[in-house]
């Protein structure tokens, strides 16, 4: 029985699509538009070829927007090229420098005859799980560019305001804090800020929210801001001034949309069938719990080991042999939300668990680095992360890290809330 291969060459407004067979032979090859209309007639096109389309799978190169989701929700099979391997194969098809969309539709699905067994189509997870990936790629896009706004505010305040700089240099969230937003939208200058008095100051840390030791943090400030410094010229101070009160309104806008979904984060992961066994691995709260449940999501399927587990999350080694040399590497090219979740999880579990702590310690008497360290904890906890869905169950201290002396050891394991 013949067998059909389909390629997606995606674009802003109309994609490109091809058919081969098993010999390579082009069957069908169509423009659609990115339309609903666009949808059915790719359909259509995959019914003429074959009945049963939903056995053709689909090779494109992103694995977003509205066409990949009518495809997905059609039932048809996507598979996600990368460019760049992409890029390799077509300088095996051809020695000239040639591309047009239509030959990229044919090259896409002439990938999936040749290695289509080496490409997995897109996992099976629910709208539930695609939701929360979409809200904390979104939340942690919020987080960069509060990052990069509070250093843009760092460096305009450094040329003419250090007295702000030392305020809050010492502090958790330095220049994003409540208290120093609200300061710095009441008194952007130098000038402005000499001008505040006790009490003034003790209202705006009130109005910030903080509740504890008002009186001690405003004589703090108020002596601070009063110190002799180096100043700029009056009409510059103000200019500048100006420029720091549109990045503190930036600022504001920003935190308030990354609390906001951070918020909607954590209520749709409470609602997931999974999240007991997520948020009971020892350092993993709301946000982690959030990354790592989106990006991995909740397909049974998709990782049939915890081996392959943590080669998608990049927390195996990668070998390199050739006649005597022999050196493993650690993984670069990977999901880097998960690569930085991995790190952040690893680091937070130290505190939270007696038994990471102790393979940490481990590890690092053996010779390893820091980073090297935590990705031999972020693997271990990777399988322990595979074996709790696995199974069902929660995550148990004694079972994932057991010792000798553990009188626990061998106990049966705590199922998952329902």
């Amino acid at each position: 029985m013949a067998r059909y291969f389909a390629g997606l060459d995606w674009g802003e407004s109309r994609h490109d699509v091809a058919v081969i067979d098993n010999d390579g032979t082009v069957v069908a090859q169509v423009r659609i538009a990115d339309t609903a209309d666009g949808l059915a007639e790719l359909l259509a096109a995959l019914r003429q070829v074959q009945r049963g389309h939903r056995d053709i799978p689909i090779g494109i190169e992103t694995g977003r927007g509205l066409m990949v989701a009518g495809l997905r929700q059609a039932g048809q099979p996507v598979v996600v090229l990368n460019p760049t391997q992409v890029a390799r194969y077509r300088e095996r098809l051809t020695a000239q420098k040639k591309k047009s969309d239509r030959s990229d539709a044919r090259l896409l699905a002439h990938i999936l005859r040749v290695d289509g067994q080496s490409h997995r189509p897109l996992p099976a997870c629910t709208p539930k799980v695609e939701a929360i990936r979409e809200l904390a790629r979104a939340h942690r896009k919020s987080v960069q560019d509060l990052r990069h706004l509070a250093g843009r505010l760092r460096s305009r305040l450094h040329e003419y305001f250090p007295a702000a700089l030392n305020a809050w240099a010492s502090q958790n969230g330095g220049l994003t804090r409540p208290d120093a937003r609200t300061i710095l939208a009441a008194a952007p200058t130098p000038a402005r800020a000499a001008e505040l008095s006790y009490a003034r100051l003790e209202e705006l840390l009130a109005a910030a929210g903080r509740t504890r030791l008002i009186a001690d943090e405003a004589d703090r400030l108020y002596h601070l801001f009063h110190q002799h410094t180096l100043r700029q010229a009056p009409e510059i101070e103000i200019a500048m001034g100006h420029q720091t009160s549109a990045l503190v309104a930036q600022l504001d806008v920003t935190s308030a949309t990354a609390a906001r979904l951070l918020a909607e984060i954590e209520r749709r992961v409470d609602q997931h069938p999974q999240a007991a066994i997520y948020r009971s691995m020892p350092g993993v709260g709301p946000i982690l719990a959030g990354r790592l449940l989106g990006e991995l999501g909740d397909d049974p399927q998709r990782f049939a080991t915890a081996r392959n587990l943590r080669a998608y999350c990049a927390a195996t080694p990668i070998t390199w042999a050739s006649g005597g040399s022999h050196r493993h590497s650690h993984r670069r090219n990977a999901n880097p939300i998960l690569a930085e979740a991995g790190h952040l999880w690893s680091f937070a579990a130290l505190t939270r668990s007696p038994g990471a702590r102790r393979l940490y310690d481990q590890r690092r008497e053996a010779g390893d680095r820091h980073a090297a360290a935590l990705r031999r904890l972020y693997a271990h906890l990777l399988g322990s992360l595979h074996h709790c869905l696995r199974h069902n169950i929660i995550y148990q201290e004694q079972r994932a890290f057991p010792t000798a002396d553990d009188p626990t050891h061998g106990e049966p394991t705590q199922p998952a809330p329902p």
